[in-house]
């Protein structure tokens, strides 16, 4: 079935383009959505009466994608996720993502349908993207992943070694304690006087009897 775009559609054309499809798709989702007309004869002689106006259009839409593409063209951006074993990502990085770090970093606004990963970004490093701009125009950019915190976490083992390097300080006694010992030195009696008082008193009972 022919029909005539009214419109961008993406892999197929612009305004008023007559392309070919399957009658499913065009009564399914073309025709629905305003995307396209029937190439009938009356519509395509409107077309030709239109044509001019058409290719100005398209002239002013390339122009304004030139434009667009040289924002983001050899661009950088860096996105900050969580990693597993061997920078392994917790998910994937996608295209959402993609288009709000694009904003944040160079306050471009970007459709999400139009960024092309080329397969699903689950690794650190550097990923090429696309951004399809309009028809064949293409921006090309750089998503750069890297771990969260990968650089500042110590390890176990820097962490052990840090404690053991730890500087032991060595108790010394107490004054208190020291006080406390010396008066029991002096208050103890020496053997030998306590067995001459004995003596003693064992020879005045022999007296008295």
């Amino acid at each position: 079935m022919k029909v005539i775009l009214t419109g961008e559609l993406k892999g197929h054309g612009g305004e008023g383009d007559v392309i070919e499809v399957t009658r499913g798709f065009a009564n399914n989702y073309l025709l629905p959505q305003h995307k396209a007309i029937p190439a009938t004869p009356g519509n395509l002689k409107q077309l030709e009466a239109r044509k001019h106006h058409i290719e100005k259009r398209e002239a002013q839409r390339l122009a304004e994608a030139g434009d667009y593409t040289k924002l983001l063209d050899g661009k950088t951006v860096t996105i900050t996720v969580k990693v597993g074993d061997a920078g392994r990502l917790f998910g994937s990085v996608t295209a959402p993502i993609i288009v709000e770090a694009i904003q944040a970093a160079y306050d471009v606004e970007v459709d999400r349908h139009k960024i092309e990963t080329h397969g699903a970004i689950k690794t650190i490093g550097e990923h090429p993207v696309e951004v399809a701009v309009y028809r064949e125009i293409k921006a090309h950019l750089t998503v750069k992943v890297v771990g969260e915190g990968a650089e500042e976490q110590p390890s176990e083992a820097e962490a052990e070694s840090d404690v053991a390097a730890a500087p032991v300080e060595e108790s010394e006694p107490k004054a208190e304690e020291a006080e406390e010992q010396e008066p029991a030195e002096a208050d103890s009696v020496p053997e030998a006087e306590i067995a001459a008082a004995s003596e003693a008193e064992a020879t005045a009972e022999s007296l008295d009897e």
